[in-house]
């Protein structure tokens, strides 16, 4: 079983054991980034629930209009 990591570039995988240091140090920096965008989606998450539980909260607590 090959459980070694690939990078697929221009529609070519590499074996990134393979590649230069400087093309590994990139692909180290596209795992970070990654790994930040996906926390900051999460987080983005958690806060839009968060801002729709306060937004039905404040819809709960203003006068109702009558019409």
């Amino acid at each position: 079983m090959d459980d070694e990591l690939e990078v697929t570039v221009d529609g070519i995988s590499y074996k990134v054991s393979e590649l230069s240091q400087e093309a590994q140090e990139q692909v180290a920096n596209l795992q970070f980034v990654d790994a930040q965008m996906a926390q900051l989606t999460s987080q983005l998450a958690v806060y839009q629930t968060a801002r729709n539980a306060y937004q039905a909260a404040l819809q709960q607590l203003v006068p109702r209009a009558t019409q």
